[in-house]
């Protein structure tokens, strides 16, 4: 998907800038003077592109113990006004922010120490919004078509799917350890046989 693909490459992008700076400067004794807004600029893309990540794959955090307690129905219903809510909030900064950089536009103000207009890199304000609607949407669409679908994240289920991911692994790793341990045995025990048959001449 979009976000993912951005993701990892904010993040590469980030760690070079900065594994570049550190060797320039503590090995050549200099220093990209653009470096650090540059990073800066990178970090805020990877927010703005993390919070429609976070609602596609279910891991906002949020408090649902008293949701948690209604009926099936009265979840769904819940549900379906807070990703509606979520949705308006979402589509309100989205107009908000493409408003801020068309008067950046217009201005024309550049970077500190970046040679481009400050509306270029600010223009994640409304396309991650525009994003995080566009996920929202997803969201709202499916709880109102039946289907199963989930705003937050579950710690508690998350927390027990791990413990009993590395339970099986552990118990696997033991299985694999005593087969092999009887492996060994077994041709230990083959080996003595064969030395103490009977001499031939």
């Amino acid at each position: 998907m979009i976000e993912e693909g951005l993701i990892a490459f904010l993040m590469a992008a980030m760690t070079v800038v900065t594994f570049m700076q550190v060797v320039a400067r503590y090995v050549f004794n200099y220093s990209f003077v653009w470096a650090l807004e540059l990073t800066g600029v990178m970090f805020a893309w990877l927010i703005f592109v993390g919070m429609s990540y976070g609602v596609r794959v279910g891991a906002h955090i949020g408090i649902d113990a008293l949701v948690k307690s209604l009926g099936r129905g009265a979840r769904r219903a819940v549900g379906i006004v807070a990703t509606l809510l979520c949705f308006v909030y979402a589509s309100i900064f989205a107009f908000g922010g493409y408003q801020y950089v068309r008067k950046m536009h217009d201005v024309g103000i550049l970077m500190q120490d970046l040679p481009i207009e400050q509306w270029i890199p600010r223009i994640i304000l409304p396309l991650g919004f525009a994003l995080l609607a566009f996920r929202f949407a997803q969201v709202l669409f499916q709880l109102a078509s039946g289907r199963e679908a989930h705003l937050l994240g579950d710690e508690a289920e998350d927390a027990l799917k791990e413990g009993t991911d590395k339970a099986s692994i552990e118990a696997r790793t033991e299985a694999l350890m005593t087969a092999s341990q009887k492996l060994g045995e077994a041709v230990n025990a083959q080996q003595q046989a064969a030395g103490a048959g009977p001499e031939t001449s």
